[in-house]
């Protein structure tokens, strides 16, 4: 794919599109069994809320009835003869209560901080684990045209994007609705004509708030997209830095870089001009109801009569309570703008989330299978036939039988299907028809984790992971003592370089394996698989990263180690293979030859052809096989994993 392809596919678009209601889901599904501590951060919320409005109240209150004495003291729900009738008395009440407001505020602001806190962190916990958990049970199609980027950025960014939602999103939503409603109330219970004023702002911050969702909506979207196609480039550059280096391409990786993070700060761009826009302009629409509030009330108090339509009168401690609860709506009111921010962010991460979590794979386990049980490890292939993702077919109408304790080597040129011959005995993949069977027991109807359980794979890829040699050794066989870890390494051929290493088998491997050489790794990966005393095992290409020196020794060690097992090969040194038991021979997708070594040598055909190409023998290849030759590697496939060997 080009990088003009690359940049402009979102992998995940389809998956987004089937995605209904979100955040609804999110709440739902996750959100249940955690509603203890939210709810103790919506009730602290409220009561939190509360008392922060009573010290304004009270101040209108005292400045009414202690200081200018314009009516009777009295507090709300509170009867009259419970309070005070000395003024000094009724002051330092008014003071008690307000102290007492903001000790006991405290304390809940405490908790409510808590429970939306909890709320979000065990969210965002288990989403992230579902998501990863979801993702690496897909099968290996799945990932063939997934950036590895991108996956990461839907559970690292994504998923922290649920969390600030749930949790500073939230919570601000439950405190702007309890300040509202409170306001509100005690806004109208003090002058209903004045509270008008003061509320007149609302109506039109909905429809300004409803046209910024429509517009920012699709936006964010965007903008995550993005996000995991700046990821995928920086990690395909990162883990690519050494053929950068060696290649002297800084420059144009630069270039590549800096044009995918363009198109992010674009998309990101377009999404802040809208953003900025609303914000001041949902402040102006709340201060001005402060203003008009200020305006009409300051006038009712200073004339003593209501402006237009007002009636009545207007006290100055109401005036002072109106004018502090107004400034107090105007944050809130501008706030909100950023409630609603937050939640279209969550949203567009949600349909990222639960659109990788509602893929499905081709490979479906069905419920209620039994274990598979190896008794022989007889292997039969039964008119097996696959593509991948429905193109062109990879693997064509291929049967051969394996009886238990053979070993059979497959062989052929690069693309001919080899390596997906063996991963649809992993089920790695499925087949469009045909069927595998391991001692009668078909394997797509047997526990995919008793089939896996049951085989060892060395690939041309020795993959480790970032630890020690011992934990590379011993994945997959946890419990293994040191005594065995040891003995694996010794039968691999590998134990005498680790014991050179820094630590021993303590030595930290870095990245990838990075601070070991090909060989090194390769040898760790055959140990990992000689301590998991698999009942089948698969070699490809298991020794191509070693010298010929130390292939002779780990080969030794593998001719014991596959001499009572059922043993697949893929060898292109077809010295390492010419023992096996039978050889397979394929050609695009098909068995074109099989038999031993000698058996094949002398049919004179494309293992011969091969076997002379090894031996040196090119002058005397026929001219038919170098055009076919030719013919192969001229071919393009758009599928890379039909190139598979």
């Amino acid at each position: 794919m080009s990088s003009i392809d690359w940049e402009d596919d979102d992998p995940f678009e389809d998956q987004r599109d089937r995605i209904d209601k979100p955040m609804k889901r999110l709440l739902f599904s996750y959100g249940r069994p955690h509603w203890f501590s939210v709810s103790a951060g919506i009730l602290a919320s409220i009561f939190a809320r509360i008392l922060d409005l009573l010290p304004p109240l009270l101040l209108g209150i005292a400045i009414d009835g202690i200081f200018l004495r314009n009516e009777a003291f009295s507090l709300p729900l509170v009867p009259d003869a419970w309070l005070p009738t000395n003024e000094t008395e009724q002051f330092m009440l008014t003071v008690a209560i307000i102290a007492a407001s903001f000790l006991i505020g405290a304390a809940f602001h405490w908790i409510r901080n808590w429970g939306f806190n909890a709320f979000a962190q065990n969210i965002q916990h288990e989403v992230r684990t579902d998501t990863y958990d979801k993702m690496q049970r897909l099968d290996m199609e799945f990932f063939a045209d997934k950036q590895t980027g991108e996956m990461m950025s839907i559970l690292s960014n994504d998923v922290n994007q649920l969390e600030r939602f749930l949790n500073d999103g939230l919570n601000s939503a439950f405190r702007l609705g309890v300040m509202v409603i409170g306001i509100a109330v005690i806004l109208v219970s003090l002058n209903p004509q004045l509270a008008l004023v003061a509320m007149s702002p609302v109506p039109l911050i909905a429809v300004f708030t409803y046209i910024f969702v429509k517009r920012i909506q699709p936006k964010y979207a965007a903008v995550r997209s993005s996000v995991g196609k700046v990821n995928s480039r920086l990690e395909n550059n990162l883990g690519g830095i050494q053929v950068i280096k060696s290649s002297n391409t800084e420059n144009f990786e630069s270039g590549r870089v800096d044009e995918v993070s363009q198109k992010y700060f674009g998309t990101n761009w377009g999404a802040i001009k809208i953003r900025i826009k609303f914000f001041p302009g949902l402040q102006l629409i709340s201060g001005i109801g402060f203003v008009l509030t200020f305006l009409v009330g300051g006038y009712w108090v200073f004339t003593g009569v209501g402006p237009g339509p007002f009636t009545g009168t207007l006290n100055e401690g109401a005036f002072v309570t109106f004018i502090l609860l107004t400034q107090q709506l105007v944050w809130p009111m501008a706030q909100f703008g950023q409630i609603i921010n937050m939640f279209q962010r969550a949203e567009a991460s949600a349909e990222r989330i639960f659109g990788l979590m509602d893929e499905n794979g081709r490979i479906e386990e069905q419920t209620d299978v039994e274990e598979l049980v190896v008794s022989d490890g007889r292997v039969s292939y039964d008119s097996v036939s696959f593509s991948y993702n429905n193109n062109e077919q990879i693997i064509s109408d291929i049967s051969f039988d394996v009886d238990g304790g053979e070993t059979v080597a497959l062989v052929g040129p690069t693309g001919a299907g080899k390596s997906t011959v063996l991963k649809l005995l992993l089920r790695l993949y499925d087949t469009d028809a045909g069927s595998i069977t391991i001692d009668n027991q078909d394997i797509r109807n047997v526990q995919l984790s008793s089939l896996r359980q049951s085989m060892g794979y060395v690939g041309q890829d020795s993959y480790l992971f970032y630890g020690t040699v011992k934990d590379n050794i011993a994945y997959g066989a946890f419990d293994a003592s040191d005594a065995d870890v040891v003995a694996a390494a010794k039968a691999a051929e590998a134990h005498d370089f680790i014991e050179n290493l820094p630590d021993g088998y303590d030595t930290m491997v870095g990245e990838r394996g990075v601070k070991l050489s090909g060989g090194q790794r390769q040898r760790v990966a055959i140990a990992r698989a000689i301590l998991k005393d698999p009942d089948i095992l698969i070699l490809d290409e298991a020794t191509s990263d070693v010298d010929t020196e130390t292939e002779m020794l780990i080969q030794r060690s593998l001719d014991e180690l596959t001499e009572e097992r059922t043993t697949f090969a893929i060898a292109h040194r077809l010295s390492t293979i010419k023992d096996a038991d039978m050889i397979v021979v394929l050609e695009d997708g098909q068995i074109v030859e099989r038999g031993t070594h000698s058996e094949l040598l002398s049919e004179d055909g494309l293992y011969a052809h091969l076997w002379g190409v090894q031996a040196g023998e090119i002058d005397s290849l026929p001219e038919e096989f170098i055009q076919r030759a030719a013919r192969r590697q001229a071919r393009t496939n758009v599928d890379i994993e039909s190139t598979d060997d």
